[in-house]
């Protein structure tokens, strides 16, 4: 399990975060939305401490994440929402191979992981193609290998569907869905509902970093319009 509890954090003397608790069960895939500068981004960039609370805590299956930074990056895996912002080589296959390589793994185990990962989002066998002559699409596919190549337990995406064509779309939807099904908890950061309320189990709603909606998210949509989201249904 994610939890944060009584989570304050301030970009300078603007507060982001206000004593905010959550907690994410494993498998569970919630859905976080919420109009810009609510603190969406910043609350899911705690879970695996690439930002660090001012107040309150974060732990990931009991441990504290500030003081274990690399067992929560190793279990919390993160798809930012440019996928170009997280790649660090030219290559597919490096690009994925990094995080397991920071690991200290085996050669064999590393490969195994790169490949695995690669099927996973039907990319395999194109380990040598460059990042930078893929499209949009295929740029996302391969920056949620690189997170699973680390065999998070859990997943986050920060808008994952932005910018994407259909093709391009229904793929990562694709992915999402067995990786659900395996039971890869899954937390998906949107201003865009369509194809992923019906396949969430909740849907929690920020505004000016307080939690102001958790419920199913079918009993949500009467309530997402309040918070800058349009409605699926219309």
């Amino acid at each position: 399990m994610i939890a944060a509890q009584d989570l304050t954090y301030r970009y300078g003397d603007h507060t982001v975060l206000d004593d905010l608790s959550l907690s994410i069960p494993d498998g569970e895939f919630c859905l976080l939305v919420g109009p810009n500068g609510s603190g969406k981004t910043t609350l899911v960039r705690q879970f695996n401490a690439l930002l660090e609370p001012d107040s309150g805590t974060v732990t990931v299956n009991g441990r504290n994440v500030t003081e274990n930074p690399v067992v929560a990056r190793t279990s919390v895996g993160m798809v930012f929402q440019q996928p170009r912002d997280q790649f660090v080589a030219a290559t597919v296959g490096a690009d994925v191979a990094f995080g397991p390589e920071n690991l200290g793994l085996e050669r064999t185990d590393i490969g195994r992981r790169v490949d695995e990962a690669l099927a996973a989002v039907d990319l395999d066998g194109r380990e040598n193609e460059r990042l930078d002559e893929l499209s949009g699409g295929e740029q996302a596919r391969v920056a949620i290998a690189g997170a699973l190549a680390m065999e998070p337990e859990y997943l986050i995406l920060d808008e994952p569907l932005v910018g994407l064509d259909w093709p391009a779309r229904e793929s990562v939807l694709e992915q999402l869905d067995r990786l659900h099904a395996e039971g890869t908890a899954l937390v998906v950061v949107t201003h865009d509902l369509r194809d992923l309320h019906e396949r969430a189990d909740r849907l929690v709603g920020l505004r000016d970093g307080r939690i102001v909606l958790d419920d199913d998210p079918g009993a949500a949509l009467d309530s997402v319009a309040d918070l800058g989201v349009r409605d699926p249904r219309c």
